[in-house]
């Protein structure tokens, strides 16, 4: 039977064997014969050393899953109810899995916790006892494919984050839907998921508030630049610079197809260090092996100076700006190619991220009218 399947009382039943593995043969854990709670999920258990008079007691919540949201609007408050009541009473939550958003919030906020992938937080004072233990970081496959979660994987997702990252709000999803080109139902769904793992926050229906870097972060860990996408490795005989001249020089219908992005596209605002790879983001209506004649590129398996991708999706020419002749991708789509990438990328893409939070009035909207007039298609 997978974890995610299991009832309360074996999730219980699970969790605490593995707790009284994890402390020794030395520890008495137990619930008490008169906790269980009507609703079955909360159980108080008590944990007391052997020759030891001094004991603690834990309320153990038990729930299916556990997101951002639920720690702050139904946890939190029932642990400040629980310190009111009893101060030697902890909190603590017995789960299928954890996200690492959601762990460290609980630890933070002094929760302890229990998952069946071997996560395992647990700090008590009296007793001492302090128990750490890190576990799966990616959700099992039978809580990862939820039939009725809408993730932040594929394309679509990428389109409805680049405008939640580059529009300021307020705004509703019926805007967002309309801006986007997405459907509503599914702009609802994700939503749903967003706000329960606070990079939104709504009013009623007004979405009056966007995590944003925490959000570009949460997408790109969905994504692999290189491993999801198809792409062509290409060599540069005179050299990236040439390259980059070549591409200023070709047609403007061609020049509308080509975004770079990558690190040569980073270095313009947080220059970390010179070289890399170019990576450039190449339209579906362009011929790769024209476009390489063009540059006088030359095709390679391995040791690519140059990389093409072709779009998935058009999103990755909104917004772009150029320089020295050669389009950009705006800084959220180089912020989600960077830290999907290899390498250092990733540190890159963080490099971006801190440009961009000191200088968000340069690159996000006041309004998803004001960003639409300003797509470059």
């Amino acid at each position: 039977m997978d974890n995610d399947e299991l009832n309360p009382a074996e999730l219980l039943a699970q969790g605490l064997a593995a707790l009284s593995d994890l402390l020794g043969s030395e520890w008495f854990v137990a619930p008490r014969p008169d906790s269980e709670s009507r609703s079955g999920v909360d159980v108080i258990v008590e944990l007391r050393a052997e020759g030891d008079s001094s004991y603690t007691q834990l309320l153990v919540d038990i729930r299916r899953s556990v997101t951002p949201r639920m720690v702050e609007e139904v946890l939190l408050p029932k642990l400040d109810l629980i310190r009111q009541v009893n101060r030697y009473t902890n909190l603590m939550i017995i789960t299928p899995w954890l996200a690492r958003k959601t762990q460290h919030m609980l630890r933070e906020l002094g929760i302890s916790y229990l998952d069946m992938t071997g996560n395992v937080s647990l700090r008590v004072s009296r007793p001492a006892i302090v128990v750490y233990t890190e576990g799966a970081t990616r959700a099992p496959r039978s809580v990862a494919h939820e039939p009725s979660r809408t993730t932040l994987a594929g394309p679509k997702a990428s389109r409805l984050v680049r405008l939640l990252a580059d529009v300021r709000p307020p705004f509703r999803a019926v805007e967002l839907a309309d801006a986007s080109g997405l459907s509503l139902a599914y702009v609802s769904r994700l939503l749903d998921t967003l706000e329960d793992q606070l990079l939104i926050r709504r009013d009623g229906r007004v979405i009056y508030a966007v995590d944003w870097m925490n959000l570009l972060r949460a997408r790109a860990k969905q994504d692999n630049l290189l491993r999801n996408h198809s792409y062509q490795g290409m060599v540069a005989p005179n050299g990236i610079p040439a390259v980059l001249n070549e591409i200023s020089s070709l047609p403007a219908k061609a020049l509308d197809g080509i975004a770079i992005t990558g690190s040569w596209a980073a270095h313009r605002v947080a220059p970390l260090s010179a070289g890399g790879q170019l990576i450039l983001h190449i339209a579906k209506w362009l011929s790769v092996d024209d476009l390489a004649d063009d540059l006088g590129l030359l095709p390679v398996r391995e040791n690519a100076d140059v990389l093409f991708l072709p779009a998935r999706d058009q999103v990755v020419f909104d917004g772009t700006k150029r320089f020295g002749g050669v389009q950009h991708v705006a800084l959220s789509q180089l912020v989600l190619d960077c830290l999907a990438g290899p390498g250092r990328m990733p540190a890159e893409g963080e490099a971006v991220l801190e440009y961009m939070l000191t200088h968000e009035d340069e690159w996000r909207a006041f309004s998803v009218l004001t960003q639409q007039k300003h797509r470059s298609h």
